[in-house]
């Protein structure tokens, strides 16, 4: 019964559900974009398709060629022709990248992909350590934290070298309501994580978090250290080694390591903090301020924008609410 929790989980109102089935006979006529879209629109998929994307290379009308777009997506999501549907999702992303209606439908393309694969991956191995994991994400994203360790646990039965395993746990546990023992718990799974996989960046940046808030700083520098040679990218591990080597009193260390996570992530109000608090401590008054500027601007834009998604996520639901009398 457990293993087809993840159908439940992933399952999304789709806005590529299936077109109504052919009716009567083929209608025939040109090769036209008009022609495509009154076969998209009437149910003759497979006549409609090769005709779709003969009009998405042959025409440069925008709205054209958007519609053609549309429409070859939906039907190549009818046929459970995947190769096609990635192609114009590709496609329409590339040519309308802002465009609200190609984002929400490449939402809906996405999911409707995974609820099929994962129903694929139940009928073709059922007992597999893949839907374990398929069935702790889910259960992780519903917050049922003991239900989803069970499933990563029947993983690493089936496979107990498998990476990122004990990593998954060890954030699970971090998430979960705290116990005394919650943080030690979660420390051994990245331990445990680290002698299968040595080269997680992320499991090292979390023993590093740890220890920092146990105030083992020498501990933390290594561990962010190794962080941020194992992902040259990964900007809040240059952070974390950046405030670890502050609070440890090592100032002047500490500027290189800050000075990448800001050149990585100049939008990241953090960088910015403690970058300027090196610079205070130095006795470098002007670029500190500079760097107190930015992240007094960088996070005005961060709240900026929570509170612009906020607003648009809320904004639509209370228009919806009833009114009251």
């Amino acid at each position: 019964m457990r293993r087809f929790l993840l159908i439940g989980a992933l399952a999304v109102t789709s806005a590529t559900a299936e077109t109504p089935p052919a009716k009567q006979a083929k209608p025939s006529g040109p090769a036209s974009a008009s022609s495509a879209q009154k076969l998209a629109e009437s149910g003759h998929c497979k006549e409609a398709l090769p005709l779709l994307k003969t009009t998405w290379t042959g025409t440069q009308d925008p709205e054209e060629k958007k519609r053609a777009g549309v429409d070859g997506l939906r039907c190549a999501m009818t046929l459970k022709d995947s190769d096609s549907a990635l192609d114009f999702v590709r496609r329409l992303n590339h040519e309308f990248p802002h465009d609200p209606a190609v984002l929400y439908l490449t939402v809906h393309v996405f999911s409707d992909l995974s609820i099929r694969a994962s129903q694929q991956l139940l009928i073709d191995a059922p007992s597999s350590y893949q839907v374990h994991a398929l069935n702790a994400e889910a259960l992780e994203t519903q917050g049922k934290w003991n239900e989803a360790a069970m499933e990563y646990r029947e993983v690493l039965k089936k496979d107990p070298m498998l990476p990122g395993i004990h990593y998954r746990l060890g954030r699970l546990l971090l998430s979960s309501p705290q116990t005394p023992t919650s943080k030690e718990d979660a420390r051994r799974e990245f331990e445990e994580e680290l002698k299968i996989d040595p080269a997680n960046a992320g499991a090292e940046y979390i023993l590093a978090e740890l220890a920092r808030q146990n105030d083992q700083l020498p501990a933390a520098i290594a561990h962010f250290e190794r962080a941020t040679r194992l992902d040259a990218g990964f900007a809040d591990a240059f952070v974390g080694l950046g405030r670890a080597l502050l609070e440890s009193g090592h100032n002047e260390e500490s500027i290189p390591p800050l000075k990448t996570a800001a050149q990585l992530q100049p939008d990241n109000p953090a960088a910015h903090f403690y970058l300027g608090t090196a610079y205070q401590r130095m006795g470098r008054k002007v670029e500190a301020s500079q760097e107190f500027a930015l992240h007094q601007k960088t996070s005005e834009q961060m709240q900026q924008t929570t509170r612009e998604i906020q607003t648009g996520v809320s904004g639509p639901q209370q228009i919806l609410e009833p009114q009251k009398p």
